[in-house]
């Protein structure tokens, strides 16, 4: 990372960044051009690993691209809020912050998994617990995508 000062490393401060969005760009490879989709999603971090999980229709063009090349990128944003520089533009900036991350994205056949990734979805999104059945599940596809490596950085508003 360029900006060490911006980095951010503490597992607490991290978790608020995945938490805090309600959107995550999914960035696949369509063959000379990137594609990049915005997604709800619900995730864990578990054993060092930090697992997304998003739901989709049973057939279309990110589930192609995925089957094609499973290497993704996923970016997330929050706290975002311009920073004005008065009558100067160079002065202008935005206070952020962000998590970009490599990984490879994995469609879910194991309708436990699925259950389990619908129910982490609809936590993140809702705030609650749900019930997810099997016929439920049955009606979407689950993309996984598990992050190799990631970074997070922030640039909090000034006081």
């Amino acid at each position: 990372m360029r900006r060490k000062d911006r980095e951010v490393t503490n597992p607490e401060d991290i978790m608020n960044i995945i938490e805090k969005p309600k959107i995550l760009h999914l960035g696949l490879f369509d063959d000379a051009y990137p594609y990049i989709v915005p997604l709800h999603y619900g995730y864990e971090f578990t054993g060092g690993k930090l697992i997304f999980y998003m739901h989709s229709a049973h057939e279309g063009h990110k589930l192609d691209l995925i089957k094609n090349n499973p290497c993704v990128c996923v970016e997330l944003e929050c706290d975002i809020e311009l920073i004005s520089g008065g009558d100067i533009p160079c002065k202008y900036g935005a206070a952020y912050a962000s998590l970009i991350g490599r990984g490879k994205a994995e469609i879910i056949s194991d309708e436990q998994e699925k259950i389990k990734g619908l129910r982490l979805l609809m936590k993140n999104q809702s705030g609650r617990d749900f019930d997810i059945s099997d016929k439920m599940a049955s009606t979407v596809d689950v993309i996984k995508v598990t992050v190799a490596e990631f970074t997070a950085k922030s640039k909090p508003k000034p006081d």
